[in-house]
């Protein structure tokens, strides 16, 4: 993925989980992730794997589409 897409996705999956009202934390927990990972990632610094996209996904109860999908 190029930095953009990173930031892109990033951004998308801080909306989805704003939209839960679900901290950095709260999600984390969910996922069994740390809260730095999430906002790495939510910053465009970290690139993840397939498996832990659809971990967030069903955590956050939407398509793993969804995070690929432009704000």
């Amino acid at each position: 993925m190029s930095r953009k897409d990173l930031h892109k996705f990033g951004r998308k999956l801080k909306t989805l989980r704003l939209d839960k009202n679900l901290t950095q934390l709260g999600l984390a927990e969910i996922l069994n992730m740390s809260p730095n990972f999430i906002g790495m990632i939510e910053r465009g610094e970290r690139n993840t794997t397939v498996a832990n996209v659809y971990k967030i996904a069903r955590a956050l109860n939407v398509k793993p589409s969804i995070l690929f999908e432009g704000e």
